[in-house]
């Protein structure tokens, strides 16, 4: 498995790409996959922000009836 501070570029299928990532985190041992499943929650965007803002997207919002 590659450092994780030295990026690579690959070129592969969807389905290659998640067979190798798959492969590489049953390689971990259970303490690093839970260190792992931790670290990527820490690192996702606030839960209470919509999508649409967060990706600069143009949304249309259905008006509620008062």
């Amino acid at each position: 498995m590659p450092a994780p501070h030295k990026p690579e570029i690959r070129f592969e299928t969807k389905e290659e790409s998640d067979a190798r990532r798959e492969q590489e985190f049953l390689a971990l041992s259970p303490w690093e996959r839970l260190r792992s499943f931790l670290r990527d929650i820490a690192l996702q965007a606030d839960p209470n922000e919509s999508p649409g803002e967060r990706k600069g997207n143009f949304i249309i919002e259905r008006r509620r009836s008062p």
